[in-house]
């Protein structure tokens, strides 16, 4: 392995470092070229492919992050999870999805797809900071659209809304607006 100090120290960066940082962050942070942080974040991509380890390097946000490995978040979620943050139910996924795979979308268009109201999901996910207003539809009365935020990735460890699963055909009907 090449540059085994610069590694670790990279490392002990992303450790210490709640939230995911680029490149130019760990560079600025580390004092240390880009160059070099690119050739420690696959010095360290490799070290954490290895079955012994417990935890992985991830891009998430456009950063990277150590996060555990899937196969062992299970067991961790309970302890680990989000901090005073709860679960979300049932009706509050099924909005946050709607609205992850159809941003940017209106309240009422997501009723239309939920056949409910979607006044207090809307608000609980927006307290959550998952989703935020993201403009206004060009119709008249130029309703609100809303769209995910950089929470619900981190929350959901995606680095982009384009991680998200494919939808398979009838998952895509479910989603669409009845006309």
């Amino acid at each position: 392995m090449e540059l085994e100090k610069e590694t670790a120290l990279v490392e002990a960066v992303l450790f210490l470092e709640s939230e995911p940082m680029t490149e130019k962050a760990l560079s600025q942070v580390a004092e240390l070229s880009e160059e070099v942080i690119k050739v420690c974040i696959e010095n360290l991509k490799e070290k954490y492919t290895e079955e012994t380890s417990g935890v992985e390097l991830a891009m998430i946000t456009g950063g990277w992050v150590l996060v555990p490995k899937a196969e062992y978040w299970d067991v961790l979620r309970e302890r680990y999870g989000e901090k005073n943050s709860g679960r979300l139910s049932k009706s509050a996924l099924e909005t946050l999805s709607i609205i992850a795979y159809k941003q940017p979308i209106t309240r009422s268009e997501i009723e239309k797809i939920r056949g409910v109201s979607a006044d207090n999901m809307i608000r609980l996910l927006v307290e959550r900071q998952f989703i935020k207003e993201v403009g206004r539809k060009d119709v008249p009365g130029k309703p609100i659209q809303f769209g995910t935020t950089k929470e619900f990735l981190k929350f959901f460890h995606l680095n982009s809304i384009a991680d998200l699963p494919k939808l398979d055909e009838d998952e895509e009907k479910r989603f669409e607006l009845s006309r």
